[in-house]
């Protein structure tokens, strides 16, 4: 069994050679970072959803909504459009 660790001040690379397994990790946030807040955040109002739900944008209460009101069947079936 060999392990070789490499450390930087910011990163860490593992390696296992028994299982050939390479585990990176790196500090700091993961994936996109996207506009944050109430001025620019995308919230999403999912209190009500069901199986099959579709995100809209409901005006009246300025929020997008994933509920019942609209859903892959409502749109295929009879869909007001």
């Amino acid at each position: 069994m060999s392990n070789i660790n490499i450390t930087q001040n910011k990163n860490t690379v593992t390696i296992n050679g028994e299982t050939r397994v390479v585990t990176v990790k790196t500090q700091g946030p993961q994936g996109i970072q996207g506009i944050q807040g109430p001025s620019g955040g995308l919230t999403v109002d999912e209190t009500n959803k069901v199986d099959g739900s579709v995100v809209y944008y409901d005006s009246s209460s300025a929020t997008f909504k994933a509920d019942a009101t609209t859903t892959k069947l409502t749109l295929v079936n009879g869909g007001n459009f």
